[in-house]
């Protein structure tokens, strides 16, 4: 036997016969048994190809030849969120309960009003109303003046901060442009009135897209509709880190859509493969891409389902002729399958018992009239159904 010398192409001499490439820059080829045991006027056999992966330290462990790589699911690379201000995050801010207010601008104006009863500008009616002793007007003097205007300030103060905390949202303070923190208390609450306040929603929310253009890996025309869970988890990056958190939310769902969409075909009409018809692979995808984007203006993703994966009307009607084309081919190769395994077990069962004795011809003959009679009787029965 002849040793198989390699070649730097690869390829083998026009003046042999007798030999195959084996060995071509650190690839090997399988070489089948029957090789090793064919006459001298054998032609050379065309080798599949197959690589040898080098052990660490050695290169002496080869590994099977390479195969096609199986499409893997939907799985989005993250690129990196955008970056965000530090400090411009949610903290409590400072608030106290409501009766503080009303206690303290309750106090400010029965302090007003002893003062205007001690400078006798009670009317007579209303002292005795109230069962007071009148006093003699001589005019309010400046000191008065002063008690009462610090009086009047006090309480628009206290009751001017007083407001109605509700349940699912919060307050963004600010105070001539800085952001003083948020307050998520419910019920009555007193705030300072000199801060400007941005009442943000915290509930949780889900929101439905209409009908949003895309296409998918093959370049088809879609039409998806999308629902989104979320809420706001920062009230202070929702909304001062982004001009409107929601409109930033619907615009990345579309961007995030497009990018996950076009990384598969919406249906693989003749082969078992990946497809957007997997909407749980597809919204798992999707949701973890929303999050990453979303995260630095403070909105929490819960689930990003699509709930809907149509073709443009433009191409709606030529896909479903070619999936029913596709279904269609699918039964009849199923069909031909179980006739061809049905024929093969009777024309077995009746040669193994010895009721028939065929030769090549008859066998041939019995073969064809046994699939003509099963394939007759399928499509009778399909069609009777």
């Amino acid at each position: 036997m002849n040793t198989t010398t390699s070649e730097p192409d690869g390829t083998v001499p026009p003046d042999s016969t007798r030999r195959n490439p084996v060995i071509a820059q650190e690839a090997t080829t399988e070489i089948p048994v029957h090789l090793l045991f064919r006459d001298d006027d054998t032609q050379p056999v065309a080798l599949r190809p197959g690589v040898v992966g080098r052990r660490q330290g050695t290169g002496e462990q080869p590994r099977i030849g390479r195969r096609a790589a199986a499409p893997r699911p939907v799985a989005p690379s993250l690129r990196p969120a955008p970056p965000v201000d530090p400090d411009l995050a949610e903290r409590a801010a400072q608030a106290l309960p409501g009766w503080t207010g009303v206690v303290a601008g309750m106090f400010s104006l029965a302090g007003i009003g002893m003062v205007l009863w001690g400078a006798g500008a009670v009317p007579g009616g209303v002292t005795k109303l109230l069962g007071l002793t009148s006093h003699p007007f001589y005019g309010i003097g400046i000191g008065l003046w002063c008690l009462l205007a610090l009086g009047v300030i006090l309480a628009l103060f206290a009751f001017g901060g007083l407001g109605r905390g509700r349940v699912g949202y919060a307050w963004v303070l600010m105070l001539f442009g800085d952001y003083r923190g948020s307050v998520r208390r419910t019920g009555l609450v007193w705030v300072s009135p000199l801060v400007l306040r941005c009442r943000v929603d915290v509930r949780l929310r889900h929101w439905r897209s209409d009908p949003m253009p895309a296409v998918d890996a093959d370049g088809t025309a879609l039409r998806v509709v999308v629902l989104v869970v979320w809420r706001v988890k920062d009230t202070a990056r929702a909304a001062l880190g982004v001009e409107d958190h929601e409109g930033y939310l619907s615009e990345q769902v579309e961007a995030a859509m497009a990018r996950v969409l076009s990384q598969l075909p919406a249906d693989a009409f003749h082969e078992d493969a990946p497809t957007l018809r997997n909407a749980e692979a597809v919204g798992d995808a999707l949701t973890r891409m929303l999050s990453a984007e979303c995260a630095p203006v403070g909105i929490e993703v819960f689930s990003a389902q699509p709930t809907g994966i149509e073709y443009a009307p433009e191409v709606a009607a030529a896909m479903q002729r070619r999936r029913i084309a596709a279904i269609d081919a699918k039964h009849r190769d199923s069909v031909l399958a179980s006739v061809v395994d049905a024929v093969d077990d009777t024309v077995n069962r009746l040669t193994a018992r010895g009721l028939v004795e065929l030769d090549d011809c008859e066998r041939k003959t019995l073969v064809k009239d046994l699939t003509v009679a099963f394939c007759t009787g399928r499509s009778g029965a399909v069609e009777g159904t």
